[in-house]
């Protein structure tokens, strides 16, 4: 049973962050998968969710992000542009003109987040009355669903309180550290998969992920709903496909990149 159906219908708003200038791979949240940008893959399974009520697109003020708006408004889909280094500023504006009463942070570079796992998220942070969870925590912590499966969920209040007191460029860039850097200062729920499936890596940061991610759909028939259990056996079945990107090295939750205006809005965990 979905725990929303006696929470008074909150309102619950998935925050995608995307901008076009990543480090590693610019421009990759409108590359295309199966004829259709990144970004349209991560909105779509975002709003196969039925805990989320809203999905909004958080992007830039900077010149080089029109092209999200324009996708945005061509797709129907809300779009905020705000602060360039400042992504927790663009996520709580974004809540504000949502009034959203629980917040779910997504990137623009998990095109095969899975609605089900971004239920389940929702539902254990509310059933454990967290300030917030996820089903993973970045490096040096722990992971036990594949990278690009990342859901993270927050109530308003807590990501409001981060908002005032977070004053490092990484709890700024990477939005929700504040809420889980210091034990005990917030209650966290953390959701496992039944095995350590951690050391997978289903996200877009450089041209060897987006080929991967490429190969892997076009096997699977450019299925947008393929659930994660799905893409996993296939996965396992055809281990080759992991090769393509197996020497890619995952970022650090205080990773800031140090190009003034060019944060990466990507998946750091």
């Amino acid at each position: 049973m979905n725990i929303l159906d006696d929470k008074n219908k909150l309102n619950v708003v998935c925050i995608i962050q995307a901008r076009m200038g990543s480090n590693r791979l610019p421009g990759k949240v409108l590359e295309e998968i199966c004829a259709d940008p990144m970004l349209d893959w991560v909105v779509y399974r975002a709003q196969q969710s039925s805990c989320v009520s809203k999905v909004v697109v958080a992007t830039t003020t900077d010149a080089s992000d029109d092209a999200i708006a324009v996708w945005c408004a061509a797709k129907q889909v809300d779009c905020y542009r705000g602060a360039v280094q400042d992504v927790l500023d663009r996520f709580y504006q974004s809540a504000l003109l949502t009034s959203a009463d629980v917040i779910v942070r997504l990137t623009a570079d998990c095109p095969l987040i899975d609605p089900k796992v971004i239920d389940d998220v929702i539902n254990l942070f509310l059933k454990t009355d967290a300030d917030f969870a996820a089903n993973r925590l970045p490096p040096p912590f722990h992971r036990t669903f594949p990278i690009g499966l990342d859901v993270e969920v927050a109530s308003f209040a807590a990501l409001e309180r981060a908002w005032r007191e977070a004053d490092q460029p990484f709890q700024r860039e990477h939005v929700l550290p504040y809420l889980y850097e210091e034990e005990g200062r917030f209650n966290v729920s953390i959701l496992d998969a039944q095995r350590d499936f951690g050391a997978y890596r289903w996200t877009v940061d450089t041209p060897q992920d987006l080929a991967f991610i490429r190969a892997l759909m076009a096997d699977l028939k450019c299925d947008r709903d393929a659930s994660w259990l799905v893409i996993l056996d296939h996965i396992q079945r055809h281990p080759q496909l992991a090769l393509i990107n197996a020497d890619v090295q995952h970022k650090s939750f205080t990773d800031v990149d140090h190009r003034a205006g060019k944060e990466t809005d990507g998946n750091h965990g």
